[in-house]
């Protein structure tokens, strides 16, 4: 339960919806159905599960259109997305400037202002530039000349490198390192790996989100660039000078080789792989351990390497009847050899 109420028909007008029942009254935070009590708001996702809403202690509850309930209810087109944005205004909190704490470093030439918090063992190098209202939480590491925008968070652990650039309203969660040098090498005579220098920066665009452990290098040259809105998971490497386009999901320990381009609003499942140099385009989605190795312009993919996912779908149906295929196939071949040999005895 948090401190802040709202009556029902001003979340039903904030998220408009269609109000069923009393509207007048008080909600003041948002649950399960099953852990939800008699002050809360819950949700239904779909119809045909109007019995859960029978168990439910909820004071009111968010339903599909078309679902009839006897309770106190919000009817919207997306549930999910409404009880998401009445849940995130009952969370919203005013931002309060803690100030910059005395155990934080902060390097030469920065620009710093009033409206931020930082907290105590904060590394700012120098020349850094930060937006109004940023939080960075004890531990963030920022390179020289990175410039932040406002609305920030950088939570505790994150590394942001020098030269980088950073939205508005962008989130970087914990241990997550922006700009760490790109994974180039160049070969001499002798065999040995030499590192090829990466100069380029990333950029995060606004509404970016980064989670916690992934890593986003820096470009050869230029940039690596996380368009807007994107989301990205934990544990997810973005390699340098790729470009991510706007609205992408990338979901836990996906990767992404260098120079490869993202449409917009490409999904990559869990540990999916993008080879290096291909392009995805806008709306592809590629499943969870799938391996890219071309590029693909429109379609769902899924299998190693990448392929229709309805084709992969009817392959993996085939695997596990490939060892009666092939003991089906010998047996044939046997049955052939003998009618040969027959016929050459007939022959005779």
């Amino acid at each position: 339960m948090t401190s802040k109420t709202f009556l029902l028909k001003e979340l039903a007008e904030f998220v408009g919806g269609e109000l069923v029942g009393d509207g007048d009254r008080r909600i003041a935070g948002v649950a399960d159905l099953e852990a939800a009590a008699g002050h809360d708001i819950t949700f239904l996702m779909k119809g045909g599960q109007e019995a859960l809403l029978q168990r439910t202690r909820a004071g009111a509850v968010v339903v599909p259109v078309g679902v009839d309930t006897d309770r106190s209810a919000i009817r919207v087109k997306n549930p999910a997305l409404a009880i998401t944005k009445i849940h995130q205004r009952f969370l919203e909190q005013e931002f309060v400037a803690g100030g910059v704490h005395p155990a934080a470093h902060i390097g030469r030439e920065c620009h710093v202002p009033a409206q931020v918090s930082i907290s105590a063992l904060v590394v700012l190098g120098d020349r850094v530039v930060v937006g109004e209202r940023v939080r960075m939480e004890p531990g963030v590491v920022v390179g020289d000349d990175v410039v932040i925008g406002d609305d920030v968070i950088l939570m505790a652990g994150a590394v942001i490198r020098a030269g980088c650039r950073i939205g508005n309203r962008v989130v970087v969660q914990s241990n997550s390192v922006i700009g760490s040098d790109g994974y180039g090498y160049v070969q001499d005579e002798q065999g040995r790996h030499v590192k090829r220098p990466h100069v380029g920066v990333v950029i995060l665009e606004d509404d970016v989100e980064i989670g916690a452990n992934s890593c986003v290098d820096r470009a050869t040259f230029g940039a690596t660039i996380i368009r807007q809105g994107a989301k990205i998971d934990n544990l997810v490497q973005v390699a340098h000078n790729v470009s991510v386009g706007e609205g992408c999901l990338l979901a836990a320990q996906s990767g992404v080789a260098g120079s490869t381009t993202l449409g917009r609003g490409v999904v990559l499942g869990g540990q999916a792989a993008v080879t290096d140099h291909v392009a995805l385009g806008d709306g592809v989605m590629v499943g969870g351990k799938a391996g890219v190795a071309g590029s693909v312009q429109q379609g769902v993919l899924s299998g190693y390497p990448a392929i229709d996912h309805r084709t992969w779908l009817r392959a993996s149906s085939a695997f596990s009847k490939l060892p009666q295929l092939v003991k089906d196939v010998r047996d044939l071949g046997k049955q052939l050899a003998e009618l040969l040999e027959e016929k050459k005895g007939t022959k005779r």
